[in-house]
């Protein structure tokens, strides 16, 4: 089982990153967005791994702390939560301000994330409530600022990889940086996902 890996940063898209490691080899890891917004700056990383062994595919997630990968476990743990959901979930939400959500019952927030219904978020919440403490403290990511059509156009990649119409997602977008031309890609897919 893979723990981490650590590498040079050779590619990276909000939702994935691959990185070449000493001895030459590449590997694809899928990231959540406080995980691409820690990558952003950084050449050389150390990502904390899960992997899903499946008969059609292996495929590696990547998380830069251990809080995050800890809450996605537990996602994928629960009853009808797939990697996908966990960490769309993880995207819209991070780890931890979703552990105060679950800690709190708070299933309105939950039920906005794409692809969480009612039943579900409830499980989540039902499921979690105990294993998940909510931190003392909300981490806050720093990002640097980005072009505007730059980070519209990475925000557009990422909501249509996590299964939006381009149309919706653009539409959406339109709004966000019509009202702050500034936005940060993290910041305007949080949005945009909220909207949708």
């Amino acid at each position: 089982m893979i723990e981490y890996i650590r590498g040079k940063v050779a590619a990276l898209t909000p939702t994935d990153v691959t990185i070449e490691t000493s001895g030459g080899v590449a590997y694809l890891l899928n990231i959540t967005l406080p995980t691409y917004s820690a990558l952003e700056t950084v050449q050389d990383t150390k990502l904390l791994v899960h992997e899903s062994i499946r008969d059609d595919a292996w495929v590696l997630y990547g998380f830069s702390d251990e809080t995050e990968r800890s809450i996605f476990r537990a996602l994928i743990g629960v009853s009808g939560v797939g990697a996908g959901s966990a960490r769309t979930i993880l995207s819209a939400i991070p780890a931890a301000e979703l552990a105060t959500v679950i800690s709190t019952g708070d299933s309105r927030r939950l039920k906005n994330v794409k692809g969480i219904g009612t039943k579900t978020a409830e499980r989540i919440i039902v499921d979690l409530r105990d294993k998940i403490n909510a931190p003392d403290d909300t981490l806050i990511s720093q990002q640097p600022a980005a072009k505007t059509n730059e980070a519209f156009d990475e925000a557009l990649t990422a909501l249509t990889i996590l299964g939006y119409t381009r149309q919706q997602s653009q539409k959406a977008l339109q709004k966000i940086f019509d009202a702050d031309p500034a936005t940060r890609v993290e910041a305007a897919i949080r949005k945009a996902l909220s909207m949708m």
